[in-house]
C-alpha cells in the first residue's frame, strides 16, 4: 500500500540525490587529494608477506656482500618477534612456491644457514 507524502516529490529527492553525490565526492577528494594519510616512521613488520620476504631476500643480498651474521640478524629482527631463523624459513619456502628465481632462493639458503648457526 503506497501512502502519498507530499515532501518527497520527485524535485525534492533529486535534490537529496545530487546532495548526496556532492558530498560523497568532496569527502573522497579531502580524503584523497587534500589531506590524504600518510605513513611516516614505520616499521616493516606491517608489511604484506610478498613485501616482508622482499625484505629477507634484501638483507640476505646485504648479507652475501659482507657475511655479518649479526647486522643481518639485527635487520631481520625488526620483522617481528620470531627468531631470525625462523623469519628466513618462512621466507625461503614463500620464495620456493612463489617461484622465485634460483640465485634468490639460493641467496635466501645461504641466508638461513648462516641465521641458523648464528649466536647473539
Amino acid at each position: 500500500m503506497l501512502i502519498y507524502n507530499p515532501l518527497m516529490s520527485s524535485s525534492n529527492l533529486i535534490k537529496i540525490i545530487i546532495a548526496l553525490a556532492i558530498g560523497i565526492g568532496l569527502g573522497l577528494m579531502y580524503g584523497w587529494v587534500i589531506d590524504p594519510i600518510e605513513y611516516v616512521d614505520v616499521t616493516p613488520n606491517i608489511l604484506r608477506e610478498d613485501y616482508r620476504v622482499d625484505y629477507v631476500l634484501m638483507t640476505a643480498e646485504a648479507y652475501q656482500k659482507d657475511f655479518d651474521s649479526e647486522t643481518a640478524a639485527r635487520r631481520l629482527a625488526i620483522l617481528g618477534s620470531e627468531s631470525p631463523a625462523t623469519i628466513t624459513a618462512n621466507a625461503l619456502e614463500y620464495a620456493m612456491s612463489h617461484n622465485f628465481t634460483q640465485v634468490e632462493v639460493q641467496t635466501l639458503q645461504t641466508l638461513l644457514t648462516a641465521m641458523q648457526t648464528y649466536i647473539p
